[in-house]
């Protein structure tokens, strides 16, 4: 078995939405792993100097709006021009509104531009990756879903039904193109820690999802990028159209584990 330190060595990867949070995580332990990886996130963006700023000399950046096919197709021409093959995509970049509640309040632009981003963006993605791993005979395709996909809850509805199409886009991407070596899986994520999620979610509401993770924290973007590498190596080589929880086993306890454990300790 391959050195899990340099086990990703001569790899090509690309990971979208790669200016913060567990998108840079991934770009950096991808890097760590031997791979050359092209972090990528929307034009204007910070991504130029956090790459600069990270002195990783594997790590390069890009621009592009993944809800955009000629930018797409773009950044896929350019990746192949500088490294002459890709063999890693992480699909992680998305879009999420603060507004996006329930059904009866749903703004019809706040849900197209939810599809628009978080899957067709997931799609032409894939669509334009798949043939550029073809030319070297496969890829790994990691498509960043969420847990909010499995289960019912009282907002984050537009945000939830996209990443439902994303699971099912993996299954469809791993059966339609595994004979010819590309391999395609999702990981349904729980809660995890980033400046963002910081800012954005009251410090009560962190309470209660901690309360409901077996393992008794929120994730970090590291949790999440130590997954990616495995998928991503030759260790996952008979793994694929799989939906993995990623949440520190928030799904795996029944709805009343909470309450048994306060009965418990009484």
């Amino acid at each position: 078995m391959s050195d899990i330190n340099s086990e990703l060595q001569g790899k090509v990867a690309l990971v979208t939405g790669a200016q913060a949070g567990i998108g840079l995580a991934t770009a950096k332990r991808l890097a760590a792993a031997g791979a050359t990886v092209f972090a990528a996130d929307l034009p204007n963006s910070t991504i130029h100097s956090v790459v600069a700023e990270s002195g990783i000399n594997t790590l390069h950046a890009m621009e592009c709006d993944i809800s955009d096919e000629a930018s797409v197709t773009t950044m896929i021409a350019n990746i192949m021009t500088k490294a002459g093959r890709l063999d890693i995509l992480d699909n992680n970049a998305a879009f999420i509104a603060p507004t996006d509640g329930d059904v009866l309040s749903m703004d019809t632009e706040i849900w197209d531009k939810m599809f628009a981003v978080n899957g067709r963006g997931t799609m032409l993605m894939c669509k334009h990756s798949i043939p550029a791993m073809l030319t070297n005979g496969g890829g790994s395709i990691i498509n960043i879903s969420s847990g909010t996909s499995q289960a019912g809850q009282m907002y984050q509805t537009a945000y939830a039904c996209s990443k439902g199409a994303i699971n099912t886009l993996t299954q469809y991407i791993a059966t339609q193109y595994g004979a010819q070596g590309i391999r395609c899986n999702a990981l349904a994520l729980g809660l995890v820690n980033t400046e963002k999620l910081q800012a954005s979610l009251p410090i009560p509401m962190r309470d209660m999802m901690v309360a409901n993770k077996l393992i008794g924290r929120l994730g970090t973007p590291e949790d999440v990028a130590e997954m990616m590498v495995f998928l991503s190596s030759d260790r996952a080589s008979w793994i694929t159209g799989q939906i993995y929880n990623v949440d520190g086993g928030f799904f795996a306890h029944a709805p009343n584990f909470e309450g048994e454990k306060r009965l418990l300790s009484q």
